[in-house]
């Protein structure tokens, strides 16, 4: 299996040089949780499978079974999420940008990449503060397999910190856009 392709994203001096390091540094972070997603999904797959071969079959109680493939899912949708909004492959509106000119739409774009990074930061500190109280409590599921809280806690938590990251390179990549936009054809050059 190999990696995905690097991100169609903004062109490394569109990006504020101060966060160039970060961008580069998120880009392999995100190709290879794209890779660990895709390991989760085909886990869970094989999971989920063997739980309706052991129960039709065998007559056997598969209770950890979906919570491991749900596990498994939770880290593949969290992990990649920074992937995805590398690309701007999350659910997006398209027609206001086909009908807006392109100046309001780098205005549009830097709000919702500032209200998005302000949401994704929230989410981000909330789960890391889930993933300490699952931890310091040790907290388990209500299953008799009963797998530790902090297992998707800790996922949620590094996925959700990777799109606040992606999203900060982007918010900031959108606000200096309309920066240099307003600054006319000469900062451009620079």
């Amino acid at each position: 299996m190999s990696a995905p392709a690097a991100p169609a994203g903004p062109a490394d001096d569109d990006i504020p040089r101060m966060l160039r390091p970060l961008a580069r540094a998120l880009a392999r972070i995100n190709a290879a949780m794209a890779v660990v997603g895709m390991l989760a999904l085909v886990a869970a797959a094989a999971v989920l499978t063997s739980s309706v071969v052991s129960r039709y079959f065998l007559k056997a109680s598969t209770d950890w079974q979906d919570e491991a493939a749900v596990f498994c899912l939770v880290g593949a949708t969290f992990l990649c999420g920074a992937y995805v909004q590398a690309r701007r492959g999350h659910v997006g509106i398209e027609a206001l940008a086909t009908v807006l000119p392109p100046a309001v739409n780098r205005v549009r774009l830097a709000i919702v990449d500032a209200m998005s990074l302000a949401f994704c930061a929230f989410f981000a500190w909330k789960s890391w503060t889930l993933l300490h109280e699952a931890w310091v409590d040790g907290q388990t599921t209500s299953s008799t397999w009963a797998p530790p809280l902090w297992i998707p806690y800790g996922l949620m938590a590094v996925g959700m910190t990777l799109v606040a990251l992606q999203f900060l390179v982007q918010a900031a990549t959108s606000a200096r856009a309309v920066a240099l936009h307003r600054a006319g054809p000469a900062a451009r050059t620079r």
